[in-house]
């Protein structure tokens, strides 16, 4: 299904070097994945809904809350220096 000058074109496409050896293993390999597409495009799939995903996907994170935040003098309290309500940092030019 797939020969070595399939290989060495995708190779040079990717500008990959590759080995007699890894030429060979590659044109193997990529053949066998190409048998198994065909093998599962003979498949009869109508009753088969689309899916983005084998299984079903759940959000783990945990629900929004709405809470007080911090006040403007609890949010600078570990500030090294702060000037009117606000950080001062070292100006970076």
């Amino acid at each position: 299904m797939i020969e070595r000058k399939d290989v060495e074109y995708v190779a040079w496409l990717a500008r990959l070097e590759l080995s007699e050896e890894e030429i060979e293993r590659f044109t193997r390999q990529l053949g066998q994945v190409l048998e198994h597409a065909e093998k599962i495009k003979s498949l009869d799939t109508r009753e088969i809904k689309p899916t983005s995903h084998p299984i079903s996907l759940k959000n783990v994170m945990r629900d929004d809350v709405v809470r007080p935040g911090l006040t403007q003098e609890e949010a600078l309290s570990n500030a090294p220096r702060s000037e009117g309500g606000y950080f001062v940092v070292p100006r970076i030019i």
